[in-house]
């Protein structure tokens, strides 16, 4: 379900300097990160990328782009089980990591004219939305109670 609704959620691109931003995506590797740990979250950021490749809604920059970021926001969230945590695990994997991984695949497969880090700062700025809501949904969870009873039917 959370993959169907990042594939949908793709389509909602932010345009930031020369490339698309999806925010849905950092916002669903933070929510899957928390709900079901690193490897769900890495295998739910893989199908979203590849099922975005084969529909034509992202391109093979989508894989590292989101791969990182969802693990990282696993194993931080696991390390110290803060939303927080799972968010800096997010950015500096998608935002940093995997903006510097792309770098070889735009250059070298796409054959775009970049520079090493020419992602680094849409990437950022798609990551740093997506923890925002990310954040603002666990904490609207936590309040409601619904968070535990998630946790509970998902255990």
């Amino acid at each position: 379900m959370l993959a169907a609704i990042g594939v949908i959620g793709s389509t909602l691109a932010v345009p930031v300097g020369i490339t698309r931003c999806y925010p849905m995506q950092s916002f669903l590797n933070i929510l899957t990160a928390i709900l079901f740990g690193p490897g769900w979250a890495v295998l739910t950021a893989f199908v979203i990328s590849l099922l975005r490749n084969l529909l034509g809604l992202g391109t093979i920059m989508a894989f590292p782009g989101s791969l990182f970021g969802a693990l990282l926001a696993g194993l931080l969230y696991k390390a110290k089980p803060k939303t927080l945590m799972a968010c800096l695990g997010e950015v500096i994997g998608t935002g940093l990591i995997g903006s510097v991984a792309v770098f070889p695949i735009a250059k070298f497969v796409m054959g775009k004219d970049v520079a090493a880090f020419a992602y680094v700062v849409p990437f950022l700025t798609a990551t740093i939305v997506g923890s925002v809501f990310a954040i603002l949904l666990i904490v609207l969870l936590q309040r409601t109670g619904a968070l535990g009873k998630l946790r509970t039917t998902l255990g």
